[in-house]
């Protein structure tokens, strides 16, 4: 690791006091490149780092890559390790709109779910926490008791552990109870494996996956995608999602511009003519 690199960490970590996993994500991309051009970064030609970093065929994972490496250089033209301010161009990304499941879709799935045993009860009470929180899977996991109180949830263990307040649907929190309930094992966490152990990122993503067809993270934009179709204001939403930047949150607005699309064009006389 050059000098320059050890000196970009240590400010990340203690300067901007970044989560452990921020910081990781720096160091891992930076240390990765160094390692692979056995050089500090700063003393790279610019073409031949993106030479490098074009090997990523993933746009999202380029862009990663690159949001690192402008990071660094940025800190290094300030600290005046390099007398050249230089910023590496993102890759365009086409704008997808978010995979969503309407309630009805999601309703459906559940009726799937065998709930005569905690198992069955577990993954019917994590479809519906999913849906009616909003929290990321790695929010989820982290789940204990104490988190829901009164209606409410408390989630601690948010992106960049900025911990947040949202309200849970009482037919989620039944849900959970009935299932802690059918399960008798002492238990740190809510979500747990059939040994009682904390359960995995794989499995939850076995359970959605078998009933609904979609990832965990699916559930987070079809709650999303809800509360702005039920006339959500964006920035109680972006709070709701925990979003650091309203630009994030922004990305539903093309669901509410296709919703008002599909009116016009099913209701306006004008809509079906030919000119």
């Amino acid at each position: 690791m050059s000098n320059e690199l050890e000196a970009f960490l240590e400010y990340i970590t203690v300067t901007k006091a970044l989560s452990k996993k921020s910081v990781q994500a720096y160091k891992s991309d930076l240390c990765a490149l160094e390692k692979t051009l056995r050089k500090s970064l700063i003393s790279l030609d610019t073409q031949k780092l993106m030479n490098v970093l074009s090997l990523y065929e993933n746009k999202r994972t380029l862009n990663r890559k690159l949001s690192s490496v402008n990071a660094f250089f940025e800190f290094c033209y300030k600290q005046q390790f390099n007398s050249e301010k230089t910023k590496l161009k993102f890759a365009k990304i086409p704008k997808l709109l978010p995979k969503f499941l309407s309630y009805e879709n999601i309703l459906k799935g559940l009726d799937f779910i065998d709930t005569t045993n905690w198992i069955g009860k577990r993954d019917y009470a994590l479809i519906l926490f999913l849906y009616a929180s909003g929290t990321r899977i790695s929010e989820c996991l982290e789940l204990t008791l104490d988190d829901i109180e009164d209606g409410w949830l408390h989630v601690r263990h948010a992106k960049g552990e900025k911990e947040r307040i949202v309200p849970l649907a009482k037919v989620a929190k039944k849900a959970i109870y009935e299932y802690i309930e059918a399960n008798n094992m002492n238990k740190e966490y809510v979500w747990c494996n059939y040994q009682g152990g904390k359960l995995s990122r794989i499995s939850a993503y076995k359970i959605t996956q078998k009933y609904l067809g979609v990832s965990p993270h699916v559930l987070r934009h079809s709650y999303a995608t809800s509360l702005i179709r039920g006339g959500a204001d964006l920035r109680v939403v972006q709070e709701l999602l925990g979003h650091s930047s309203l630009l994030t949150t922004q990305i539903y607005t093309h669901i509410q511009k296709q919703d008002l699309k599909d009116t016009v064009d099913v209701c306006h006389p004008m809509a079906k003519e030919q000119l």
